[in-house]
């Protein structure tokens, strides 16, 4: 079965929310520790809003090694509505979040990233879907937006499993669900 693993980057007061008005000092450190993240995933989940925002952004960008990952992995974007614009690789999720994704889960392949998307993100950490925890903590208080924690469902306990920093003072976390 395929692990379902969520990355984010968070300031140190717990702020998910558009990385770009506080992450200011992404080192090589932060590019290396995505590269090796996004390495090992073949599959993305996208909500709508970052779906149509990245959309937007990431197929004329040359920001690596984003870039050229998210152009050619498929983007499983779940959404009502059809999205405003298209972008290659993409296919609308035809069930439900917790059908789908269990479905996904069962198929071959490679882990299924979660990046951004924190609604998203939030109701797959409350069906119990995500295996994995890829977090970058930015030494930066950002202090207002969204947290992708503060609504995750009930207690669950994760065992660390990576732990390290940056030149820049960015710390690594990667947790593994029981």
């Amino acid at each position: 079965m395929r692990d379902v693993v969520l990355y984010a980057l968070l300031s140190l007061d717990g702020v998910a929310e558009e990385p770009g008005n506080w992450m200011f000092r992404a080192d090589d450190d932060v590019f290396t520790n995505l590269a090796d993240v996004i390495s090992t995933q073949d599959d993305i989940l996208l909500g709508r809003e970052t779906y149509d925002y990245w959309a937007d952004y990431w197929p004329t960008s040359d920001v690596q090694p984003f870039a050229d990952f998210i152009n050619r992995t498929t983007k499983h974007v779940f959404t009502s509505s059809q999205p405003v614009q298209s972008w290659s690789e993409s296919v609308l999720a035809d069930a439900p979040l917790i059908t789908y994704v269990e479905r996904l889960k069962d198929r071959p392949g490679a882990d299924i990233g979660v990046h951004g998307s924190i609604r998203l993100a939030r109701d797959l950490m409350a069906a119990d879907l995500v295996d994995r925890l890829e977090l970058v903590i930015a030494p930066t208080l950002a202090g207002s937006g969204r947290h992708l924690l503060s609504e995750a469902g009930d207690l669950r306990r994760l065992s660390l499993s990576k732990a390290t920093r940056s030149s820049t003072g960015c710390v690594f976390l990667a947790y593994q669900r029981h």
